[in-house]
């Protein structure tokens, strides 16, 4: 042993370590030289307890129980139906229909307890209900909407698969480390087609929020639906992805992942996918995290889903710094399904029950699948590349604009004066144009008795404009724009202190006016100024030829209802109270048509309707208004403002009704019908007595 010893004292610690980890302890074989080794073996046995779980078969189990709870796939998902029903939340527009509902309550459980029969006043207060409920939700305002896509309550894209498919796998993981749970993928089958399924999952509560990150994604999440969206692209399978996020999640560590190049990838990546491609917007769809899995051949949209670039919180903390003007911001943004409906920008909005999606999810998903299916027909009957210009042409169109055309008169009415644009006529045009209304003004003065529909009040206005324009062009290029400016200044100044022009001043303005017309030549513009100033010149002589037919004509019109009139007096019966009328106003004493007094004015009247209802008189008059109908267009307009007035009158209309009826009649021939009367009984034509 003390050899053994004294052998071990020699040995390096390395020896000692190798000896340990080859199942030997303590010494190495070569301090033990020739001696005998005995190993002792030791028996041991591991234990271990197996806990019983109960088997599934995966994917889909082969027999399903029809009752299961939550769902024959409830074991395949974390997501799993709520224990309890959802806290209801009333929004603040939403609290007339509470009241209204406690009322109906409260009548319902004072029938309980006293056993009475409210039967007909819970009716009443049941249909009040729903009227009411009916206008609030046909009449949103853009702020409300926006209010219903963020509300608590409202059905996530688990809740709407779940819905509309018979089968339903997720998919998790970006292949790179990390599973971003508010972005959730997976494979389903809606009649049988196989779809892939993308889309952001907001929380339930405020637990699944958490978990969820209220469904804002951080770049893992769209590198997820970016190795799905290239899985479906190579199996064939149609991508549906449903968007609901107010942004993608922009926290320091989101930006050092990548977050822009990340949603820069799927951009880029989505139009360059071979299968169909449709995304629904079933609540907020926000910014660039929206348009991450959004870039589709068609986005559909709820009824009161909202997308937009900036929240109109944001907006309204940008433009007017103050939140508070959130529902101005909403309203300007245009980012309601019908209003993006308009812009293009969206192609089509899926109904929602009255209350909003979360009143009836099961409704909405119905809803929901049925525009899946009817769009994924549509799509489906395009080839590869018939599909990869559908999606570029949709992107391309958008914000598109056309030089030349007229601002509509509304928008116009609300944009900056350096903000207008006015529609240039090339040359070529214009001449043609002035030719050819010339034209129609003199054949409608030679042969047609009625005078032509003519625009010229409209082409005169815009080529007045133009000829200012190049009038500007012009002093801008000479270098008087100062000049000018301080001229204007003073004019102002002195036509505000008196109303007499000082000789200095109008000697000031013939300076700048010999000046102008110097250098006037030497301007980039006057070739077209010359020649914008010649056909403003020919449309005012057209002007003047239109104006002398439409008097023409008028004169016409008079002499002959004069002649009709006259004939219809020669009548037996017509002249007969023609001759009482008059006997009347001789008894009354009445010198003129100021002295009679309001029973007599009545009878006059009356005789002058009547007498507008003989055939010949009432021809002459119909074929005049009809002429003048067909060409003034403000003519048109007070018809058919009539023809609306009338409805609403109903068989017994009502005073305003019946003066504005009345006044139209009265101005188109009443007026001249009654000077003949009056040339007749007084000799005056001026005093009309109605």
């Amino acid at each position: 042993m003390a050899a053994s010893s004294a052998s071990l004292s020699g040995a390096s610690a390395s020896d000692l370590l190798r000896s340990s980890t080859s199942g030997f302890n303590g010494v190495p074989l070569r301090t033990l030289g020739k001696g005998k080794l005995v190993l002792k073996r030791r028996d041991f046995t591991v234990a271990a307890k197996l806990r019983k779980v109960k088997k599934h078969e995966y994917p889909w189990p082969a027999n399903p129980g029809p009752n299961v709870k939550g769902g024959v796939l409830s074991h395949l998902s974390l997501f799993k139906p709520l224990k309890g029903e959802p806290k209801p939340v009333t929004l603040d527009f939403e609290k007339p229909l509470v009241d209204l509902q406690k009322k109906i309550i409260d009548v319902q459980k004072m029938a309980n307890e006293t056993g009475l029969d409210f039967s007909d006043q819970i009716l009443s207060l049941e249909n009040k209900y729903q009227q009411a409920l009916k206008d609030l939700y046909t009449h949103l305002t853009p702020i409300q909407r926006v209010n219903i896509a963020r509300h608590p309550n409202r059905p996530t894209f688990l809740d709407h698969v779940f819905n509309i498919t018979e089968k339903f796998v997720e998919l998790h993981g970006d292949r790179a480390g990390y599973d971003d749970p508010a972005i959730v993928t997976g494979l389903g089958t809606i009649d049988g087609r196989s779809y892939m399924f993308i889309g952001h999952q907001k929380g339930r509560n405020t637990k699944e929020n958490i978990q969820r990150n209220f469904g804002m994604p951080t770049p893992h999440g769209y590198r997820k639906a970016l190795r799905l969206m290239e899985y479906a692209d190579h199996h064939g399978f149609p991508i549906v992805t449903f968007i609901d996020t107010p942004g993608a999640y922009a926290d320091l560590k989101s930006e050092e992942l990548g977050q822009g190049e990340a949603i820069a990838h799927n951009l880029r990546s989505m139009f360059g996918l071979k299968v169909p491609v449709i995304s629904i917007v079933i609540g907020e769809g926000g910014s660039g995290g929206a348009l991450a899995i959004g870039c589709a051949n068609k986005l559909l949209m709820l009824e009161n889903a909202v997308f937009y670039v900036a929240s109109p919180e944001a907006c309204a903390a940008i433009l007017w710094k103050t939140a508070k003007a959130s529902p101005k911001a909403a309203e300007k943004l245009k980012i309601t399904a019908t209003e993006l409906c308009k812009l293009q920008i969206a192609d089509g909005v899926i109904p929602e029950p009255l209350g909003g999606a979360h009143a009836d999810p099961e409704w909405t998903s119905q809803q929901i699948k049925k525009a899946i299916k009817e769009t994924m027909d549509e799509l489906t009957k395009m080839n590869t590349e018939e599909l990869l210009k559908h999606r570029m042409l949709k992107f391309r169109k958008i914000g598109g604009f056309q030089e030349g055309i007229p601002i509509d008169p509304k928008r116009k009415a609300n944009m900056k004066k350096r903000d207008l644009s006015i529609a240039k006529i090339p040359d070529a045009e214009l001449e043609v144009e002035v030719e050819k209304l010339k034209q129609q003004v003199l054949e409608a003065k030679e042969s047609s008795p009625v005078p032509p529909k003519l625009d010229l009040d409209e082409m005169l206005k815009q080529l007045a404009r133009e000829v200012g324009l190049e009038y500007s062009e012009a002093v801008k290029a000479t270098g008087l724009t100062d000049s000018l400016l301080k001229l204007r200044e003073e004019v102002s100044k002195a036509n505000a202190d008196s109303q007499i022009v000082d000789p200095l001043l109008k000697d000031k303005i013939e300076k700048l006016r010999v000046e102008f017309e110097q250098q006037l030549r030497a301007a980039p513009n006057y070739g077209r100024l010359q020649n914008k100033f010649k056909y403003l010149s020919e449309l005012c002589k057209v002007k003047l030829l239109s104006d002398a037919n439409k008097d023409n004509q008028a004169v016409t019109f008079k002499q002959e209802l004069e002649k009709k009139v006259d004939n219809a007096l020669n009548d037996p019966k017509i002249r007969e109270t023609f001759e009482a009328l008059k006997a009347e106003i001789k008894g009354a004493g009445a010198s003129s048509a100021s002295d009679l007094d309001d029973e007599l004015k009545k009878k006059i009247v009356g005789f002058m309707i009547e007498l507008k209802e003989v055939k010949e008189v009432k021809e002459v008059i119909e074929n005049q208004i009809e002429s003048l109908v067909n060409s003034s267009d403000d003519i048109k307009s007070k018809i058919l403002q009539l023809k609306l007035e009338l409805p609403k009158a109903g068989e017994t209309p009502d005073s305003e009704s019946n003066n504005r009826i009345g006044d139209f009649i009265f101005k188109k021939s009443s007026k001249i019908i009654m000077a003949i009367l009056l040339r007749d009984m007084f000799g005056n034509f001026k005093e009309i007595p109605c």
